[in-house]
């Protein structure tokens, strides 16, 4: 199969920093991944002292991908967004290994952001086009899986982006920042990721417009995906069959006790950002599917949503491969 997908990948300022070589450590792998809690797998795998891996913790995909261009890690979990990038761009020098989340993203409005009348039509549906048109709407990064469903659902709609001349502001900041307009007033919504719809509902009063599994076919799509370096696991397949087996633990962990899961995100939260969320982790971590499923076809859907968005390069890429030939 071949689509013509976006070739955006933000260089990521301090990656270098943040990113030491797994052969300065010992020749240990080194994994990937963010204080999110679409990333519980390998939150939970390292909380479990999973041996033979280094946690390397990271902002966005970008930064992740950049990582993996660079050597810096062997395996990362990100978004389908940056990991189609980054397959793209390396010219299938990634694979996705496995999947390890689906959903868990929400649109969120701040209070008194918009009329009842608005509200009354909300997603799925005509009255999408109220809660978008002359709004200014908060996303991460460019590319990722929030950003890309928001400008569709946008495009859906008969609506335009402000940089193309039309109606809806899109702002494209880390999540954390995306908090600090909300609290403000400087946006009207913002459509993150858990635990941050969470935590602006909590925290902040807002208003959960909709879940993003509303807008996709079949209500699933894959939000957390576990991406290596293709070269890598090829010389490398017991590193790789460890880490999934890792992996896989966690994954069972977290589905037979979710209790004890969020704890644990939760810990890492509170050692990441110096506060957790309590009881809140627990409702965030209920929002997510966490699963090993990729679901293909919400990530080959995501391919052409971005690429029908204009995220495009000068030719088109081919996915073969894009898959794991592992990858059931």
């Amino acid at each position: 199969m071949r689509v013509v997908l976006a070739m955006v990948l933000a260089a990521a300022a301090g990656t270098a920093a943040a990113a030491q070589s797994y052969l300065g450590d010992g020749g240990g792998v080194s994994v990937a991944y963010f204080p999110n809690v679409g990333h519980a797998i390998p939150i939970v795998a390292f909380e479990s002292g999973s041996p033979g891996a280094e946690p390397r913790v990271f902002d966005s995909g970008p930064q992740a991908a950049e990582a993996l261009f660079a050597g810096s890690v062997q395996m990362a979990y990100m978004g389908p967004g940056p990991a189609l990038t980054a397959f793209a761009n390396s010219g299938g020098g990634v694979a996705i290994l496995s999947g390890a989340a689906a959903g868990g993203a929400s649109m969120v409005a701040r209070p008194g952001a918009y009329q009842d009348a608005e509200l009354a039509g909300a997603c799925p549906g005509p009255g999408c086009a109220a809660l978008l048109d002359g709004k200014k709407i908060a996303a991460p990064q460019i590319g990722n899986t929030q950003d890309v469903s928001l400008r569709h659902l946008a495009k859906e709609h008969g609506l335009q982006t402000a940089e193309r001349g039309g109606s809806v502001t899109v702002h494209n900041v880390a999540n954390p920042d995306i908090y600090t307009l909300f609290a403000k007033g400087d946006i009207d919504a913002a459509w993150v990721p858990e635990p941050w719809a969470t935590l602006l509902v909590r925290d902040l009063g807002g208003v959960r417009l909709f879940d993003e599994s509303q807008t996709w076919p079949g209500g699933r799509f894959a939000s957390v995906l576990l991406v290596a370096d293709a070269r890598f696991a090829r010389e490398n397949p017991e590193a790789v069959a460890a880490w999934l087996g890792a992996h896989e633990k966690a994954e069972k962990s977290i589905r037979e006790d979710p209790r004890r899961a969020a704890l644990a995100v939760d810990g890492f939260l509170e050692e990441t950002f110096g506060r957790g969320m309590g009881e809140a982790t627990a409702e965030a971590l209920s929002r997510v599917e966490i699963t090993s499923d990729p679901v293909k076809s919400s990530v080959l859907e995501f391919a052409e949503r971005s690429a029908a968005l204009g995220y495009l390069g000068r030719g088109e890429v081919d996915l073969d491969g894009l898959f794991w030939e592992g990858l059931a």
